[in-house]
């Protein structure tokens, strides 16, 4: 608002000056009394400069300001929004709405003022040159129907092509971040040529749509700067002929040319016009971050001293028309373990999303303590429904601080406990600061790294917890030890684990198995290990094509489960 202030006064104060000074010229020549009026055009040129200079500051601050708003609005709205609906833009996509488009959108309404500005001061100036004289006014009204073609016709070009060159951008933006994601793998494998040409390939697309920009920028100055002069020589002409049949002054002869001028400024507005073009497009990509639908939570709290059952009945989950997920009846009983194991696409994280309400399904309900998900305040649902996930997001702080984070407050015990609990507590004593040691700071591995959001998971462990392949970076030895402290541990709490290994199959209470979306048992691993299609969901190439853990007691016995845990280890 205030460069939107800013920019009007400096525009009328720019009309007001030729009449002014062509005042000021008329009784100069008629050696009248002019200090008034001397000081009046001293005064404008000096208002316009320090107008102009506040227009620029406040311009900086304006765009700061709305960036990073826009920024906070867009990344709030991804972290809030159904996580199933973010991954659906790749990081490079997202980068460059947050960053590139962001700064673009938040350029935007100093762009708006500054054509406003630049709008009304030939409009003023116009109604101005009236004022002095109707005919000059006349013969530059003429030629403004043209230069508003230009500007409406570059508006509208411009916009389809900054659109195709910010989706352009994203795209290589997302190809260099998938680039440097798998840089060991590109570098073992050779392919750093085929990979670098890969990421370069949009250039050339981009490339044209950026010439195809500045051709469509300069036609619309290059017509401007003919049409501007024209009109500018056209009043001038008018109104020597007008000085010399006496209806104007000379001081009213100067208050015209430069009146004409002024109007003709219209046609300078195609590079504030094409800002706001390119502020527009780039506030669409980032509104649909911003705008993404978020998880509705209702006004219920769960019974207390629940045991934790989960109950999904009825559940069918849709993706793009297709059906995903087909669960009709399964129960969890409080304070079991639950494994789900299935082949690779065969829905087990879309069943642990929907269990631990990431997601709704399209039909049916999840139920914890016979209470409906859905209908669970926020605070609720996740004090009492906690995840693990194999790549944990835990910040920039500290170790401990990272296991603390969540919905309940932790106390320094509990953070040392999760961590003796996850097998993390030997590796961060070792840490130059212990517990207190910066995560930017510690030489962490995969598996490491694992650990620790296995500690944050079970610092807030609530009645439910869901593993989605969260131990899939631990040795089997590693993760058993975690397994059986987080039994001691938990207690009570329900346990859903996404299983690929039989011997994690093994230990849980009974296991949920997927088939192409839909559940094709429920049991225990020992009954259904008799079944030849169960255990070829733990075939795996590099032991022969033969079912893991068969070679002693593979129907889950103690004898099966040390087979398992040898063959899980063994190179």
């Amino acid at each position: 608002m205030l460069v939107l202030v800013c920019s009007v006064a400096a525009a009328a104060v720019a009309v007001a000056q030729p009449f002014v000074l062509g005042r000021t010229l008329d009784l100069l020549l008629h050696d009248r009394t002019a200090g008034a009026w001397l000081a009046a055009s001293a005064a404008l040129l000096v208002g316009e400069i320090l107008l102009d200079s506040l227009t620029a500051l406040l311009t900086g601050r304006c765009t700061a300001d709305w960036t990073a708003s826009i920024r906070s609005r867009a990344l709030s709205g991804m972290l809030h929004a159904v996580p199933d609906l973010v991954t659906r833009y790749a990081p490079g996509d997202v980068a460059t709405r947050l960053t590139l488009n962001a700064f673009d959108a938040g350029g935007a309404p100093a762009a708006r003022a500054a054509l406003a500005a630049s709008l009304i001061t030939p409009a003023g100036a116009l109604v101005a040159l009236a004022v002095v004289d109707m005919w000059v006014a006349a013969c530059v009204l003429t030629g403004l129907p043209a230069l508003a073609l230009v500007l409406r016709t570059f508006a509208r070009d411009t916009g389809t092509s900054v659109r195709s060159y910010q989706r352009v951008q994203s795209d290589i933006a997302d190809r260099l971040v998938e680039t440097l994601d798998g840089a060991e793998t590109i570098a073992a494998a050779g392919t750093a040529v085929r990979e670098r040409e890969r990421v370069l390939r949009p250039l050339t697309e981009l490339a044209e749509l950026g010439r195809r920009m500045w051709v469509l920028h300069g036609r619309a100055l290059a017509t401007g700067g003919v049409l501007v002069p024209l009109l500018t020589l056209a009043a001038t002409a008018v109104g020597g002929l007008r000085l010399g049949a006496g209806a104007l002054s000379v001081g009213e002869l100067l208050a015209v040319c430069r009146y004409a001028q002024l109007t003709a400024g219209f046609g300078s507005a195609a590079t504030l016009l094409g800002g706001v073009v390119r502020g527009r497009s780039a506030r669409e990509r980032t509104t649909a971050l911003e705008q993404l639908p978020a998880l509705p939570y209702g006004s219920r709290v769960l019974p207390p001293d629940g045991p934790g059952a989960l109950q999904l009945r009825g559940v069918r989950v849709l993706r793009e028309g297709t059906e995903v997920l087909r669960v009709d009846e399964v129960v969890v009983p409080g304070g079991l373990t639950a494994a789900v194991v299935g082949r690779s696409g065969a829905g087990k994280s879309v069943l642990a999303a929907v269990a631990g309400r990431l997601i709704d399904p399209d039909q049916g309900e999840v139920l914890l303590d016979g209470t409906p998900l859905d209908q669970l305040t926020r605070p609720c649902l996740r004090a009492e429904v906690g995840f693990a996930f194999p790549r944990p997001v835990l910040g920039d702080g500290t170790v401990a601080e990272a296991v603390a984070a969540g919905p309940r407050t932790v106390s320094p015990h509990q953070v040392r406990k999760a961590l003796r609990v996850a097998g993390a507590d030997t590796f961060v004593r070792r840490l130059p600061d212990t517990y207190d040691t910066r995560l930017a700071d510690a030489p962490l591995s995969g598996g490491e790294y694992q650990r620790l959001g296995l500690a944050r998971a079970f610092a807030h462990a609530g009645r439910l917890l869901v593993m989605d392949d969260a131990t899939s970076s631990l040795d089997t030895a590693t993760e058993h030890a975690v397994d059986l402290a987080l039994r001691r541990t938990l207690g009570a709490a329900t346990r859903l684990v996404v299983a690929h290994r039989p011997s994690v199959a093994a230990r849980a209470d009974l296991v949920i198995w997927l088939e192409n979306g839909r559940v094709r048992a429920v049991g225990p691993h020992r009954q259904l290990w008799g079944e030849a299609a169960y255990r070829a969901v733990f075939t795996t190439e590099e032991h022969g094509g033969e079912p893991l853990g068969t070679r002693v007691g593979g129907d889950g016995s103690p004898r099966g489960r040390i087979a398992s845990l040898r063959d899980d280890v063994r190179p």
